[in-house]
């Protein structure tokens, strides 16, 4: 199933804030808050944005914590909060660990999302990359891939129309247990598989209806998508996949301050060139993340790129 607008390419936005990686936060983040999530969700509702992003990490072990921050919202809650306060833009998780909870308790919070903010859920899923999270809640971490394949199908059905949904896989099983109130979207809210390992892309291949790369430089992207296609033909899948790519850090216009080597900046028009080299892979959206010492500016900057990049992304 496909959700993105056919014939114009589609960008969207990892929400700053609600994670705080060192890789990629920026220092104003660290005293910023609700309300400044809020702006930043309304900036990207009226400038075309396709969604709005938010990751999950249940906890953070001490080892790990300098390099990741503690700060991850939980996307059910921050997402609710933020469907309240647009109306457009769609509602990403980038990604939810699905494999750590039971189906039902997953297809119940998300169900409930979608419903809310009027069917504008985008299930996003990954396998997860730490352990200690896994041992503290009892969940093999050597079987995160097949915990996270069954989940995918559990989930698929448990969000279908059914009021009374029912599957039966190798760990997971349920029926006869109703939940409403149902997901807004029919048949269900699609869902899109993250990760670049080999497993990740079978995964999105024959189980998602969408790819969420994980920090692919571009010269990777054209043999993954490649083998995502050729992969979801060998399936016997007829609709294509909603592959996306999270673009180089971005900076409308000239910075007149220092912004790493890697950010691509300058004129729209220079930008627009580069970024289309994704839509002549078969990208159909891009996430970007703007460069920024504030809020202000980084609304500013989804702005200026909404006017002036966006519309010559397609050429």
């Amino acid at each position: 199933m496909r959700v993105l607008p056919e014939g114009k390419p589609a960008y969207g936005i990892q929400l700053p804030v609600q994670s705080q990686s060192t890789l990629y936060a920026e220092p104003w983040e660290a005293a910023a808050g609700p309300a400044d999530l809020v702006e930043i969700a309304r900036a990207a509702d009226r400038h075309g944005f396709a969604y709005v992003a938010c990751c999950e990490h249940i906890g953070v072990p001490r080892r790990l914590a300098a390099a990741m921050s503690t700060v991850w919202y939980d996307p059910v809650a921050t997402l609710a909060y933020l469907a309240a306060a647009t109306t457009r833009v769609r509602l990403l998780s980038h990604i939810a660990l699905v494999g750590l909870k039971h189906p039902l308790i997953s297809a119940k919070q998300y169900a409930t999302l979608d419903h809310l903010s009027g069917g504008r859920l985008i299930l996003g899923v990954g396998a997860g990359h730490v352990r200690e999270e896994f041992d503290a809640l009892g969940v093999d971490f050597s079987r995160r891939g097949a915990l996270l394949d069954e989940a995918i199908d559990a989930l698929k059905a448990a969000l279908g129309p059914g009021e009374f949904p029912s599957y039966r896989g190798e760990r997971i099983a349920f029926e006869g247990l109703g939940q409403s109130p149902r997901p807004v979207q029919v048949p269900r809210p699609p869902v899109w598989v993250g990760g670049s390992s080999p497993a990740a892309v079978r995964r999105a291949a024959v189980r998602g209806d969408g790819w969420l790369p994980q920090g692919d430089r571009r010269d990777q992207l054209p043999a993954r998508l490649a083998r995502l296609r050729r992969l979801r033909e060998e399936a016997g899948i007829r609709t294509p996949a909603e592959a996306g790519a999270i673009t180089e850090p971005l900076y409308v216009g000239e910075p007149g301050w220092e912004v790493g080597r890697r950010t691509l900046a300058g004129a729209p028009e220079r930008l627009a060139e580069s970024l289309r080299e994704y839509r002549a892979m078969g990208v159909r959206q891009i996430q970007v993340r703007f460069r920024s010492r504030s809020r202000t500016e980084l609304t500013d900057q989804m702005a200026a790129f909404a006017e002036g990049v966006a519309p010559h992304l397609d050429g």
